[in-house]
């Protein structure tokens, strides 16, 4: 018994090294890239936290930060929500990864800027928009000018009685050269903006 319990020490032991470690240097983390993502999924994110925020929220408007890319994704969207039962709205953004808050404003329901819309009736994303709207101009306006920013809103056209995706080539819906509507249920050309 004493030799198995010598034995047993013993090859303990010999795992054991006695020759101290070298640390192996850290390396600094690498900033961390942008993320970007589409519109509905940034929507989505925001939508989670606007129920948690209203039970009855309803979402009125979707839009893109100035630094889209060009593929339907941005760094940064906003998302304003309204709810009926508190007679108020709320804005949330999505930000690299993160989602936070504005303050409550108030809400009336026949304020045609926060007309609510259904959430299931967002059925196509900006990258999709954005291929239907290079296809009505925004693909000869960005060969000619490739730096120009392109900027995403999504509101109920109340003329339309639509959904509508505008896919904004310019720094704001006013001077934008060209404003390309895509319908955000079926993802078809709606109309050019004017």
């Amino acid at each position: 018994m004493k030799r198995l319990c010598v034995a047993i020490l013993a090859t303990a032991l010999a795992g054991c090294s006695s020759a101290p470690t070298t640390p192996t240097p850290t390396e600094k983390p690498q900033p961390k890239a942008p993320e970007t993502i589409t519109g509905s999924g940034a929507f989505f994110k925001c939508y989670i936290a606007a129920r948690g925020w209203a039970p009855d929220a309803q979402p009125f408007r979707v839009e893109s930060a100035a630094s889209a890319t060009k593929d339907g994704k941005a760094g940064e969207w906003r998302s304003g929500f309204a709810s009926p039962a508190r007679r108020s709205t709320q804005s949330y953004t999505w930000s690299n990864g993160d989602v936070s808050h504005s303050v409550e404003d108030t809400y009336s329901s026949s304020n045609s800027s926060t007309r609510v819309f259904n959430v299931q009736f967002l059925k196509t994303d900006t990258d999709k928009a954005f291929t239907i709207a290079q296809q009505h101009g925004g693909d000869k306006l960005l060969e000619k000018a490739p730096d120009t920013p392109v900027l995403y809103i999504l509101e109920w056209d109340r003329l339309t009685n639509q959904l509508l995706w505008h896919v904004i080539y310019g720094t704001d819906r006013e001077t934008a050269p060209l404003r390309v509507a895509v319908n955000a249920s079926t993802g078809e050309f709606s109309r050019i903006d004017k």
